[in-house]
């Protein structure tokens, strides 16, 4: 790996680039702690999904047999008359911090629906009721899936970000700044043994005698 030419062969230089290799070392150590608990987060996340999943399938066959069986014992207009009686739908969206990565968190609102509870177990037809509680049961389900499928795309997404981070950490810049760290010292003890040769030529002509260069 070339070593740049900024670089300044001295013993400031050469602290501070060892100081710049500890911490990229600490960097890297928090960036893989980091990717694991995301890792370890994701597949939390992927393997509660998968139950919701299958749950929702069957849910999603429960309710509209429930709606079948509506049909057939109170009739389409029974159904719609009672599905005018209630209000919209929402979903409220909150978040939350998971190493650094923002975590949808989605609730359900039903409104204010026309009908009270009262109204809706006495004057309702129980089928419909049992049809409209299992849909019930089904957008939850539906909005539990979202929240979690959200989250897993986020997290995957910032556990490669993480990756690619890691990487270029541990592949370029340690690298890099370990090269110019031995470029230093290799220039260092070049320069000591130029010192000691000549000490040692002074001090051999001293001791015959002679004068040493440039006195």
């Amino acid at each position: 790996m070339a070593v740049s030419q900024e670089i300044r062969p001295t013993r400031i230089e050469l602290i501070n680039t060892n100081k710049r290799i500890r911490l990229a070392k600490r960097g890297l150590d928090l960036l893989k702690m980091k990717r694991s608990s995301l890792v370890m987060e994701f597949f939390k996340i992927s393997r509660t999904v998968k139950g919701l999943r299958e749950g929702l399938r069957e849910k999603i066959g429960e309710a509209l047999e429930s709606l079948r069986v509506a049909q057939l014992m109170s009739g389409n207009m029974t159904l719609e008359r009672v599905a005018l009686m209630f209000a919209n739908t929402y979903a409220s969206v909150k978040t939350r911090n998971v190493m650094g990565v923002r975590i949808p968190e989605l609730e359900l609102d039903l409104g204010e629906s026309v009908i009270s509870e009262l109204y809706r177990a006495s004057s309702v037809p129980v089928p419909v009721n049992e049809a409209i509680s299992q849909f019930e049961e089904v957008l939850q389900l539906l909005l539990e899936v979202a929240e979690k499928e959200n989250s897993m795309r986020r997290l995957l997404h910032e556990i490669e970000r993480t990756k690619r981070r890691s990487n270029a950490i541990e592949n370029i810049m340690i690298p890099r700044l370990k090269e110019n760290a031995k470029y230093i010292r290799m220039h260092l003890d070049e320069m000591e043994r130029e010192t000691f040769t000549t000490l040692k030529t002074i001090k051999k002509k001293m001791e015959s005698g002679g004068k040493a260069p440039g006195l």
